[in-house]
């Protein structure tokens, strides 16, 4: 049974930062991404990571987040620097059996979600 379980999460003053941890279990996946959906807006791509660590990333949080897995931990991270209020919303972390792409209806598996707070 494959299980994605997201934490670190919290309330954080803007400018701030947060590590995010996304735990897999089951199985590995080639890639893996990060998603977060704030109140009254769909969910988005925020960055992703294949096995070898290939990367891609949301234009709206290139040189603040940085992506990154331990494969012998089975663990994905996403580190979050100069926080922004905008960036309040549930992240969710995401698995795909390919490479990482931009889209929601690639990925097969989820994780329940953390919520992330930025406070101005």
């Amino acid at each position: 049974q494959v299980q994605l379980v997201e934490s670190g999460g919290g309330l954080v003053q803007a400018g701030g930062s947060l590590r995010l941890s996304c735990l897999t279990s089951g199985r590995t996946f080639y890639g893996m991404g990060w998603f977060r959906q704030a109140p009254g807006k769909e969910r988005q791509f925020v960055g992703g990571i294949t096995w070898d660590s290939r990367l891609l990333y949301a234009e709206s949080v290139k040189g603040r987040f940085t992506v990154s897995r331990d494969n012998a931990k089975n663990t994905v991270y996403l580190q979050m620097n100069s926080l922004k209020p905008e960036d309040t919303a549930v992240y969710y972390c995401a698995a795909i059996l390919g490479a990482p792409t931009t889209s929601v209806n690639d990925y097969r598996y989820w994780g329940q979600g953390t919520q992330v707070t930025v406070s101005s």
